[in-house]
């Protein structure tokens, strides 16, 4: 068994994404995701693989694009504003059934903002980001450990639905140091028969063409239609949560990634002064558990959806209760929201839940 190893979490998804058979990294520097750029820039050339600190920001997500239709598992990282001029590729990705795998580590912002940690790149992770009708997978890890394994697992994703995966990570998960016990080593990826590459090998008689453009609007409404058909399967296969102590509390909290770990503390806290608190926590926040909360909501009791931004994932929490019953309705959901780089924490988190409660 693979021995626990102290890393940080942009290197432990830099390692992850090496042994789940990433052939090509393209990127370009921001704090705080630096580490991991550095980490792809010594061992994937190391292990004789395509390595290329691209001019830009985009020209870095074209790279992988050109690189995934050729038949590589391909990668990019980058953090808030990076991310922000990847968009444009990822919807063209998206669009011409590209896999590739993206992982953000979340700055403060709008704008430059702050190199500290942020939850505010939640809207244009899970809303698409760029034009046109798509969604993104997106993971949210919450340690170390997640962030090598769900990098691991984004690989799978991609490749298994062709969709654009996003780890959708923050600064303080990929600057901090834990324990991690690394998945195991691919000596093979799977194979590619749609790509455009290995043209010789494959003894192709006609070329393949890859492209997000189709000038008929009604071929391009059926490849889209199509495409929602394979979200729909995504949504009932691969909707992942955790769900701790939510039956029979007296409050529900809800979080997801780095202000999860905040909220299992608070929660900790309530249990000690006798105060049954539930924590619910998306790992995919798309697909987003939206039955799994409206379950927990039939009881009516309050949520408090903690998040380092101004209030985008408790909207995702609110649209949850229309899956449910009338009770799910009366279920009252408060947020506790940071925004700039500012971590909530345990003690103000289990204040709000004293407020919410009345205690």
């Amino acid at each position: 068994m693979e021995e626990k190893r102290l890393m940080k979490g942009n290197e432990a998804i830099a390692e992850a994404a090496i042994r789940a058979g990433c052939g090509a990294y393209f990127g370009y520097p921001i704090t705080p995701q630096n580490e991991l750029i550095a980490y792809m820039a010594k061992n994937m050339l190391d292990k004789g693989r395509v390595f290329i600190q691209a001019e830009s920001e985009t020209a870095a997500i074209n790279m992988v694009y050109g690189a995934s239709a050729a038949g590589a598992r391909a990668m990019t990282s980058s953090s808030s504003p990076g991310v922000s001029l990847k968009q444009e590729g990822i919807s063209y990705a998206a669009g011409a059934d590209i896999p590739l795998v993206l992982v953000n580590v979340v700055r403060g912002g709008p704008g430059l903002g702050s190199i500290a940690p942020s939850q505010a790149d939640y809207f244009q992770s899970t809303r698409g980001g760029g034009h046109g009708d798509y969604y993104c997978i997106v993971l949210a890890p919450k340690s170390v450990q997640e962030c090598a394994d769900l990098t691991y697992l984004a690989f799978d994703l991609a490749d298994e639905y062709r969709v654009p995966v996003i780890v959708l990570a923050d600064g303080m998960l990929g600057q901090m140091m834990e324990g991690v016990v690394l998945p195991p080593a691919r000596e093979t990826t799977p194979p590619r028969e749609w790509a455009v590459g290995k043209m010789a090998e494959q003894a192709r008689t006609t070329a393949r063409h890859i492209t997000s453009i189709d000038l008929v609007p009604e071929n391009l409404e059926a490849r889209t239609k199509a495409r929602f058909v394979r979200y729909e399967a995504i949504k009932s296969a691969e909707t992942r949560y955790e769900s701790l102590d939510t039956e029979g509390a007296a409050l529900t909290l809800v979080a997801y990634g780095t202000s999860a770990r905040v909220a299992l503390g608070a929660k900790k806290l309530a249990e000690e002064a006798g105060v049954k608190v539930g924590l619910f926590r998306p790992i995919t926040l798309w697909p987003f558990p939206y039955k799994e909360i409206a379950e927990i909501a039939a009881a009516g009791k309050p949520f408090l959806v903690v998040e380092m931004s101004m209030g985008q994932f408790v909207e995702d929490v609110k649209l949850s209760l229309l899956e449910g019953e009338a009770g799910a309705a009366r279920s009252p959901v408060h947020l506790l929201g940071h925004s700039g780089g500012v971590i909530p924490t345990e003690e103000e988190v289990f204040a709000a839940v004293q407020r919410i409660l009345g205690i």
